[in-house]
Parts: C-alpha cells; sequence; structure tokens
C-alpha cells in the first residue's frame, strides 16, 4: 500500500484533484468528510464541541451550525485550536480505519487539508501539493463560493502559506490555469504514484 497525503491551500482545486485520482483508481480518504461525519448529532464530537462552544452553534435542528462555528474559530486562534484539539483526533481514528480497509496493493490517497499546518507530512510515503496563486484562491473563493472577500481572506491567513505547503511537496500540481490543464498534470501524477506502489512491492 501506497501512502499518500494530498493537500493544497483552500480553493486551489484540491477536491478536483481528488476525484480525478479516484477515477484513476486511488482509494480515497477524505478528511473534510469524516470531520463532517464526527460531529453529526448524536456523535460525542458533537457533544464536545457544543460543551466548548455553547448550544448557540447548533441550528434548530440540532446539527451543526458550520458557518456560524467557522465565524468563530477563523477570526480567533485559540478558538480554531480548540476545535481542532476536539476534532483532529477523531478524524485520525477514523482515518486509520479507513485506510486499514484498503488492500495491500492500493494507493490510498488521505486528503488533508491541514496537512502542513499540522506537521503530518512524515506519516505519508510522498505527498502531493495541489498549487495555486492567492490570487487565484480568493478568485476562486468569492467568485465560486461566494464567500465575502473577508471572510475568504481570513481564511487563507489561517492555513499554511504557499511557500510552507510547497516546502513539504514530493510531487507538485500547478492548478493556476483552466480546468483542461490539470487533469494531464493529474494523469501523469498518477503514473508516477503507481510506479511508486508498484517498486514497494518489489
Amino acid at each position: 500500500m501506497l501512502k499518500v497525503g494530498l493537500t493544497g491551500g483552500i480553493g486551489a482545486g484540491k477536491s478536483e484533484v481528488s476525484r480525478l485520482l479516484v477515477s484513476l483508481g486511488a482509494v480515497l480518504i477524505d478528511a473534510d468528510k469524516i470531520a463532517r461525519e464526527v460531529v453529526e448529532p448524536g456523535t460525542p464530537g458533537l457533544a464536545a464541541v457544543v460543551d466548548a462552544f455553547g448550544a448557540d452553534i447548533l441550528t434548530a435542528e440540532g446539527t451543526l451550525d458550520r458557518p456560524k462555528l467557522g465565524a468563530i474559530v477563523f477570526a480567533d486562534a485559540d478558538r480554531l485550536a480548540t476545535l481542532n484539539s476536539i476534532v483532529h483526533p477523531l478524524v485520525g481514528a477514523r482515518s486509520a480505519e479507513l485506510e486499514q480497509a484498503a488492500g495491500p496493493d492500493d494507493v490510498v490517497v488521505h486528503d488533508v487539508p491541514l496537512l502542513t499546518e499540522n506537521g503530518l507530512a512524515p506519516l505519508y510515503d510522498l505527498v502531493v501539493v495541489v498549487d495555486a496563486s492567492p490570487e487565484t484562491q480568493l478568485d476562486r473563493l468569492v467568485a465560486r463560493r461566494g464567500m465575502a472577500e473577508p471572510e475568504a481572506r481570513a481564511r487563507m491567513a489561517a492555513q499554511a502559506t504557499r511557500a510552507q505547503r510547497r516546502a513539504v511537496a514530493d510531487l507538485l500540481i500547478d492548478n493556476d490555469g483552466p480546468l483542461e490543464a490539470l487533469e494531464p498534470q493529474v494523469r501523469k501524477v498518477w503514473e508516477e504514484l503507481a510506479r511508486r506502489a508498484a517498486d514497494q512491492k518489489r
């Protein structure tokens, strides 16, 4: 099994790279998706978040009000650290379960938004970084996701810098251009991952 860490800044296009890698044969473990699962209603994770932040961060239906919580934690580094201390261990445990369920010949891609920030690069056989300029990230967040520019800038500022992400990259995917320029790069990265996975078996 080849364990790959995939990361990139918000708005860099990591989700599209994940989708393409899955279409080529990767087994995807999506940390963001798991992070949502571990705070669903009735979970110990949600109970712990409510203990830390109060019942105001719940919707009328009893689910986590993500925009409200996001507005709190992305404006306050200490509150963000509190949230991460609750959610990250739960995500790590579930990710490990899913990885163990994969086959010995699989290329397992861990989609981890905060891989750089949390010093997780050593956990993987190699790290793939989806890279885009801050200008491109901001444009995508405002134009495609409908974020207000101050919120988009705050979210970007809460993450690692472009230089920090590039420093942990074994393989780099440039996603500053259009979608059609992305697919050939991802295919090339997949060929390299498949080659390394085959080398491991020798």
